[in-house]
């Protein structure tokens, strides 16, 4: 299988990495920074290859968009693993706030811009967006920015509209779902300061990216769409439809597809 994993160089998104080119599969590395992303190719047991690219801006997603179609012709699965937790509100050259462009339309923009490539999509999602109160009007801009809550808001709307893409897709046989890995040791929200110390402490008894890594892996080669995985456990996905169809119009908009 060809494999293209975002945020393919550290954490969770490494290790599935590591796990899919031991199994004899070609790897395609998704980084944003180019000499961490090689870093990362090179400490890998297979077959596999660098693609450097920028979701943090609509531009930077459609270039590496045409950059994996020339690196991969047919992408088997292309797993959304690349992600942010800002504790400060941040905006892109879009003027649209920075995890809202990596979490949700750098994934939604990549489905559309290769979905004639595509065979599979697994977005790497977490169990926290069920705490979300996404709004189309504020949110994609930081409107509500929140040092905590921006993170389930922007996971939520990137599982807001995976039914539609599962409906859209279904004739054609292209499946996508989500998985949220677990509560894993990564970079992920890392923060300065007292808050920063705690954080760490704790994450000395979380779980290994190894172990974060496997139910993503699982589910590269599974035969379901449109659901939601809580690890290795199907869970009903907590939508609002109407909510997904605003997001996916808008998504449309943001990203030019329209």
């Amino acid at each position: 299988m060809n494999v293209v994993v975002t945020g393919g160089n550290r954490g969770i998104g490494l290790a599935v990495c590591a796990e899919l080119a031991r199994q004899g599969h070609r790897v395609v590395v998704v980084a944003r920074d180019a000499v961490k992303g090689e870093q990362a190719v090179r400490s890998l047991p297979g077959e596999a290859v660098l693609v450097q690219g920028d979701l943090s801006t609509v531009a930077g997603t459609r270039e590496l968009a045409d950059r994996l179609g020339a690196a991969c012709p047919e992408i088997d699965v292309l797993v959304h693993n690349a992600g942010l937790w800002p504790s400060r509100r941040v905006l892109t050259a879009d003027g649209l706030e920075e995890a809202f462009a990596v979490n949700h339309l750098a994934p939604f923009t990549l489905n559309r811009l290769l979905e004639g490539r595509l065979r599979r999509v697994v977005q790497v999602s977490a169990g926290l967006y069920v705490k979300g109160r996404a709004d189309p009007g504020r949110t994609p801009y930081g409107l509500d920015f929140h040092p905590l809550r921006t993170y389930a808001d922007t996971k939520l709307c990137n599982v807001a509209v995976l039914p539609i893409f599962a409906e859209r897709w279904r004739a054609r046989g292209l499946t996508i779902d989500a998985v949220h890995p677990g509560v894993i040791n990564t970079g992920l929200g890392d923060r300065k300061g007292p808050v920063g110390l705690l954080l760490k402490a704790a994450k000395r008894f979380w779980k290994t990216p190894a172990q974060g890594a496997a139910p993503v892996v699982a589910l590269t080669t599974a035969q379901t769409t449109g659901r939601y995985y809580d690890e290795l456990t199907e869970i009903p996905m907590s939508v609002d439809h109407e909510l997904g169809a605003q997001l996916w119009e808008q998504a449309e908009k943001l990203s030019g597809i329209a």
